[in-house]
């Protein structure tokens, strides 16, 4: 008989013990090791089997079994240690409470930090891949560096998938369910001691009720919103089902979810428990992006402020980072379902968000196509600060988001970029981790700038760490093969081979990711003969461990990976290529730090940041990649190896072709030649040298520590600032700002260039001759000190475009053209203005220059914010 629900009991621990439900139910544990220790000597075989689940391990544990550890005087010695090193690694000013010493370093009280999935452990599935595995790597490093960080995020009753193979290679999806009961969550309860609960309005007068789960993350509280509950119907109860699963009217209603009702949920959470309430918002990707019409709501309806003026107050304290570096990666939804689902309220506003307009929402996901809203450019819109998520990402998000900033280079539109980090003390090892603290003589690992000491640490140790990090890596995978075709229906008689596959001596690529086309998890396999003769080579071979999910809808990812797992099926060669199913956290982990390379192929510049290779650097694994995502700025020639690009080529079989030929050469002539180079010792010196050199140079470098340090310093701050500055008064300068940003808007239409005149740099222009620049320009109605006026200067296409550009702010002249005198002189009529510049020849060539007009405001933070620019 199955059962209908399941649900987990919890232990009573002995009073002696009563410190273990703090270590569990915090999730530092996950990244501690001495306190993984102390459970798995609670019961080694079964902490084992429980895979390492502390709350699971103290569900089964038997009652006698804690009875003796309750008289056991040397346990209870380290529990007691361990439970106060927890409390002051709770207490203690960090790197934060430090920077905030300075008073003029304006730190946030704290921050909100949206986000679909996170990534904090694998006892907690509430992630699919890269995403959320970066989201879970924010909250632990802002814990560790003492950032007041709240996590938002939702509940999924299935969580992803977990993966299987059938017979012939293709991938099955299985949705375990899971009991928030034995998850590592508590209850967020009210004043009269029940589990809050929040509510968002829905079409058809419902309501989506959800309440409010909290896992505490080191020092960060992450709410999770849950609608598995009775007071919703069948529909709204599976609102949280699974991650990104269900059509688009589903995954728009977990958006809702997010945004509106987990801002709401902060509300809440922050009422009941006395947190600081946060001055910034963060939505990571635009799926949160709901959360700043909520906040505008709140302004209108508690306020009395417009819309206009609530935007302002909300734009100024919300950050919007994206991850995607192609248009088709963007969630947009058909116009009429977010009308829907907004609901009118019979005077033109929406009873989701009471108090504003449903076309004034409408109106912020507008994008070329009528018919659809983009999440992306709401969040754009709603967020006066935004960043991609690598430099190069930042190039190819200005130029995807420039139609937004008509009239502006792509190098102006306002995204920025921070380029991603992994959770040191996660995903490094605890041997590579000891070698990361020598090499940064024991600074604070999470606020070191560099690790300057990598030359005490020797050879002979870390050629050794390379090993076993290597043959931990060949038993897990020898395990998970063997699993996997028992799944697809072998036996353990046929399977005998499977003990002996993988050598632990041989120089081994890893390359797992989520399965999607740009990818390009098959590109390896473009010449299968010159692939089999690198793997058989009979002096120097190598072998592949593959990993990967595809996502469920997408059949195409299906059929790459079932090409790749047939090849690996191959009797002749699957001891030396293997592909693993249901990459996880656990499996990540022993695969980043076993392998000696990681190989990273995307098609450029399709990755927007990408942080496999991150983990195996910090375990001292060369990466071999494309030229993408973190690794185009991070490769310094020492670090590992760039694979050429075809870029340019049109015909995308051909590109493919030259870059697996170049893949393969890289191969044969450079990365395995470098293994197999061993001296006397039978120790491959040079490799062994950019193993260091990768440890110190890219340790404190890919560190989301560094990541999240970036963001409080030039964007959480900064918000902050702007935040206050809106918000004092009474909003008084957020209602000023949005006046003058009417009257702009109004007079733009007006605004002009009459005429630009030049002098100084005679008949022929030399290099080093000074420019004057004058220009007549008619402010259409506005003052001076509503605009700035600037020279551009630059190199000069066929086509009198400018490139290269340099910008010159212009004054108005001492003295008009009538002779007269004054800060802002008139010629002709009262609008007419005389500004003017010097400009030096700094550069050679064909040059060219020309007058822009932009609105200037000391509360815009960039010069396109606005999206208006006015060139002669």
């Amino acid at each position: 008989m199955k059962a209908l629900r399941r649900f987990s009991v919890r232990p009573q621990l002995p009073a002696a013990l009563r410190p273990l439900g703090s270590l569990v139910r915090n999730l530092r544990w996950s990244w501690h090791p001495a306190s993984q220790d102390l459970f798995a000597d609670i019961d080694r075989d079964l902490w084992k089997q429980v895979g390492g689940d502390p709350l699971k391990l103290l569900g089964s544990v038997s009652t006698a079994r804690l009875e003796e550890l309750a008289a056991d005087a040397a346990f209870l010695g380290r529990l007691t240690a361990l439970d106060a090193d927890l409390q002051a690694y709770l207490t203690e000013p960090r790197w934060y409470q430090q920077q905030a010493t300075d008073p003029s370093a304006a730190l946030p009280a704290a921050i909100a930090y949206f986000s679909m999935e996170f990534g904090v452990s694998e006892v907690l599935p509430n992630y699919s891949g890269g995403l959320g595995i970066l989201a879970g790597d924010h909250l632990k490093s802002a814990s560790d560096l003492g950032v007041p960080i709240i996590g938002i995020g939702l509940l999924y009753r299935f969580g992803y998938f977990w993966q299987s193979l059938s017979s012939d290679g293709w991938q099955q999806e299985h949705y375990p369910v899971h009991d928030p009961q034995g998850l590592p969550l508590s209850r967020v309860k009210g004043p009269d001691g029940e589990q809050l609960v929040i509510s968002v309005e829905m079409p058809g007068d419902r309501k989506l009720y959800a309440r409010i789960w909290q896992a505490q993350v080191g020092r960060v509280p992450l709410l999770l919103l849950d609608s598995d509950i009775e007071q919703n119907d069948e529909e709204l109860r599976g609102v949280t089902d699974k991650l990104y699963g269900g059509d688009q009217d589903h995954r728009i209603k977990q958006e809702i979810l997010v945004g509106v009702g987990g801002l709401r949920a902060v509300r809440a959470f922050c009422a009941a428990t006395g947190h600081p309430a946060p001055e910034v918002f963060h939505m990571n990707e635009g799926h949160a992006g709901f959360l700043g019409i909520e906040r505008i709501s709140t302004l209108v309806t508690d306020e009395g402020l417009t819309f206009d003026q609530a935007l302002s107050a909300v734009r100024a304290g919300t950050v919007f980072t994206t991850h995607t570096p192609v248009p088709a990666g963007i969630d947009r939804f058909p116009m009429s379902l977010v009308e829907h689902y907004l609901g009118h309220d019979g005077r033109g506003g929406s009873k989701l968000v009471p108090g504003v307009g449903v076309g004034e929402v409408l109106a912020l996901g507008v994008e070329d196509d009528p018919s659809r809203f983009n999440m992306a450019h709401m969040g754009l819109r709603l967020a006066q600060r935004a960043n991609g998520v690598a430099k190069l990402h930042g190039v190819v998000s200005r130029e995807m988001f420039a139609g937004l900033y008509p009239g502006f280079a792509p190098e102006e539109v306002p995204i920025g970029s921070v380029t991603n980090g992994v959770h040191l003390p996660t995903w490094a090892s605890r041997e590579m981790y000891q070698v990361a603290g020598d090499m940064a003589n024991w600074q604070d690992l999470a606020s070191a700038g560099e690790w300057p000491h990598a030359a005490g640490v020797s050879d002979e140790r870390l050629w050794e760490l390379r090993n076993t990090l290597r043959a931990r890596l060949i038993e897990m995978a020898r395990a998970r093969v063997k699993k996997s075709w028992l799944q697809r229906g072998r036996t353990e008689a046929e399977l005998g081979w499977t003990d002996s596959i993988l050598g632990p001596d041989i120089l081994t690529i890893g390359f797992a990711r989520r399965v999607s086309t740009y990818k390009r998890l098959t590109l390896m396999l473009r010449d299968p003969e010159r692939l089999r003769a690198l793997l058989l080579d009979p002096e120097r071979p190598l072998q592949i461990i593959v990993a990967g999910k595809a996502h469920p809808a997408d059949d195409g990812g299906k059929g790459f990976m079932q090409e790749m797992v047939r090849f690996t099926d191959d009797p002749s060669i699957r001891h030396r290529i293997t592909f693993l199913p249901d990459y996880d956290m656990s499996m990540a982990s022993v695969l980043c730090a076993g392998a000696d390379v990681w190989l990273n192929n995307p098609i450029r510049p399709q990755e927007a940041s990408g942080t496999s290779g991150m983990k195996a650097a910090l375990n001292g694994g060369l990466n071999l990649s494309i030229s993408d995502g973190w690794w185009d700025e991070l490769y310094d020639g020492h670090d590992g190896w760039m694979i050429p690009t075809a870029d340019g080529i049109a015909d995308h079989n051909r590109r493919d072709d030259l870059e697996a030929s170049a893949l393969y050469d890289l191969l044969e002539k450079h990365v395995t030649r470098l293994f197999y180079d061993r001296a006397s010792d039978d120790r491959p010196g040079r490799w062994v040298e950019m193993v260091r050199h990768t440890l110190s140079y890219l340790g404190p470098r890919v560190q989301a520590t560094r990541m999240v340090r970036d963001y409080v310093q030039r964007y959480y701050a900064p918000a902050a600032v702007s935040s206050r500055a809106v918000l004092a008064d009474g909003f008084a300068p957020a209602k000023a700002l949005a006046a003058w940003k009417g009257s702009v808007r109004t007079a733009w239409d007006r605004v002009r260039v009459i005429n630009v005149d030049t002098s100084g740099i005679g008949v022929t222009p030399s290099l080093g001759n000074m420019m004057t620049v004058r220009a007549h320009v008619d402010l259409g109605g506005l003052t001076p000190a509503d605009v700035s006026v600037q020279a551009v200067i630059g190199r000069v296409d066929s086509h009198d475009e400018l490139h290269d550009m340099q910008y010159f702010d212009m004054a108005p002249a001492a003295t008009g053209v009538a002779g007269g005198s004054g800060d802002a002189p008139t010629v002709g009529s009262a609008d007419e203005v005389l500004y003017e510049s010097d400009v030096p020849l700094t550069r050679s060539g064909q040059i060219g220059y020309t007058v822009r007009i932009l609105p200037r405001h000391d509360l815009l933070a960039a010069t396109a914010e606005m999206g208006l620019v006015v060139t002669a």
